[in-house]
């Protein structure tokens, strides 16, 4: 891994001085010699090795390389080293500072960005761990709770009463079942060593996949569909986008308090397939909105009805992390009391008519 890493480097560098070379011999042929392209151009091929390279060295060597290129071939004299020139000496020393400042600068920002990158990842893991303790302390109590009660009164309990609190106990396992599914896709996702797979998969397969779990789920919500003619073939791992299909629609069957239509629409545009998830129900304040995909889902027993159930942010936060992983987007918007949509978009892939065109 190291080797090629710096043979990555040293193939960028090469690139970049070579790429300076060429371009200063190509303004000269087009405009003539002017003092200082060179040393702009090679500053601007110094300033792309440290952005594409790891580390302080390739930048400076880099600059020193670049030193020595401008003063042996466009400096005068011409393809000969001479810094026995005041003006050549002064011109070498200001390139050399300032290629080497510029290769530092560049170096340290990478370094910056890299910390906070690495700072939102860990407050993210940090806002998924609080929220997974929320969401699994209370289906962990009333489980505990409805088992008990059946062992203790056994006798005393009627059938009706048993089967009311084995049900509850039952359901609050499932969703315990789609919890762990969720978090075992974040881990995925989010492990560097594993990529998604895609293979082609039709649309409409896709779709009936999902509407089947949802019904199976969820019997008394209907999901109204609203799909494309055409054919539709997208490059995805089909078993993680059903997984995103379906924490959008159940949040929407058990959050959108007062729901009575139930959306999932499918459109192209350009090269995009383009999926909604839509309802009618009492919405999503607009202060949750910007944190909807963080894995920070509301605790708050006052908050609004679409929030007090089981949390909602560890699902969008699975789905914003496979659509990323997708290459796509995700977005969402809600007026309270008007209902909510789900966005996202995912790239379809070209389909071959070259048959159908020998056949006509």
């Amino acid at each position: 891994m190291k080797k090629k890493m710096l043979l990555h480097d040293a193939l960028v560098m090469a690139g970049a001085l070579c790429g300076a070379y060429a371009m200063v011999l190509l303004t000269q042929v087009v405009m003539g010699r002017i003092d200082g392209v060179a040393m702009l151009i090679f500053m601007l091929a110094v300033f792309i090795t440290s952005m594409y390279t790891e580390g302080y060295f390739w930048g400076a060597a880099a600059s020193v390389i670049s030193v020595l290129a401008v003063n042996f071939a466009f400096l005068s004299p011409y393809f000969a080293f001479n810094f026995t020139l005041s003006e050549n000496l002064f011109s070498g020393l200001v390139m050399l500072v300032v290629s080497i400042m510029t290769s530092t600068l560049t170096t340290r920002i990478k370094r910056q960005e890299q910390l906070r990158m690495e700072s939102e990842k860990e407050k993210m893991r940090a806002n998924l761990l609080r929220a997974v303790s929320h969401d699994l302390r209370t289906p962990l109590t009333s489980i505990y709770g409805a088992c008990s009660t059946v062992i203790e009164n056994y006798d005393s309990l009627d059938k009706t009463k048993t089967i009311k609190l084995l049900g509850e106990a039952c359901s609050d396992a499932q969703w315990l079942n789609r919890m762990v599914e969720n978090l075992l896709s974040v881990t995925r996702i989010d492990s560097e060593k594993v990529t998604v797979q895609k293979t082609p998969t039709v649309l409409d397969e896709l779709v009936d996949a999902v509407v089947v779990k949802f019904k199976k789920r969820y019997p008394a919500v209907p999901v109204q569909l609203d799909l494309p003619d055409a054919f539709i073939v997208i490059p995805m791992d089909s078993m993680l986008i059903q997984q995103v299909l379906m924490n959008l629609l159940e949040n929407a069957a058990l959050h959108a308090e007062g729901m009575t239509k139930l959306v999932l629409k499918v459109f192209t545009v350009d090269d995009r397939a383009v999926f909604e998830v839509t309802d009618d129900g009492c919405g999503i304040p607009k202060e949750r909105l910007k944190n909807l995909f963080s894995g920070t889902g509301s605790t708050d027993p006052d908050a609004p009805a679409d929030s007090r159930k089981h949390g909602m942010g560890i699902g969008l936060s699975v789905c914003a992390a496979i659509i990323k992983a997708h290459g796509g987007e995700i977005r969402a918007e809600s007026r309270p009391g008007e209902g909510t949509t789900i966005r996202f978009w995912l790239k379809t892939e070209e389909i071959e008519l070259e048959d159908a065109e020998d056949e006509q």
